[in-house]
């Protein structure tokens, strides 16, 4: 092998490598599990005065994201968002990572978020749960500059037993 052949070859992997790591991330995040720090304790009135988010990388390989945002919306309504900050994940393990809430009118999203806690833990239904929307957002770019997002909605109650999960893979 001649030495042009080597300096191709070793062009080519510096080249694709970012490429290949940002694609992993972004597959990663598909299958990252998360939940509440305090698993079978989560209520979305705990969430809106911020909390702890534990992560699971059950993947052979790093996974890193720029951001993670939950954001809530009830009858169409942006009630707040809860936002973790960036991360990278070692393969087959777990990690807690600090989120923080947000609301323009926090007094408000606290008060449903009281009222839908209390109706999916069995009590009295006064608001239309069905009316009550979870959009999860995670920012991974590509080679760190190249914005890509993966959005997923899902219905309040879903999100609510994700985050009340007894068990992780990485447990």
């Amino acid at each position: 092998m001649n030495k042009h052949s080597i300096i191709t070859i070793i062009a080519i992997i510096v080249i694709i490598a970012p490429f290949a790591y940002s694609g992993m991330s972004i597959f990663g995040m598909q299958q990252l599990e998360y939940r509440w720090d305090n698993p079978g304790r989560f209520s979305f009135f705990t969430m809106s005065n911020h909390g702890n988010v534990e992560f699971c990388n059950a993947m052979p390989f790093w996974i890193s994201f720029e951001k993670l945002q939950v954001t809530t919306y009830y009858d169409a309504t942006d009630i707040g968002s809860f936002s973790v900050d960036s991360l990278t994940i070692n393969p087959f393990s777990s990690t807690v990572q600090k989120g923080l809430f947000s609301s323009e009118e926090l007094s408000a999203a606290q008060h449903i978020f009281m009222t839908l806690d209390f109706e999916f833990d069995g009590g009295d239904i006064r608001l239309d749960p069905n009316k009550f929307i979870v959009v999860i957002r995670a920012d991974t770019p590509i080679i760190g500059v190249i914005p890509y997002s993966t959005t997923t909605q899902i219905t309040g109650f879903d999100f609510d037993q994700i985050m009340n999960s007894e068990d992780l893979t990485c447990d």
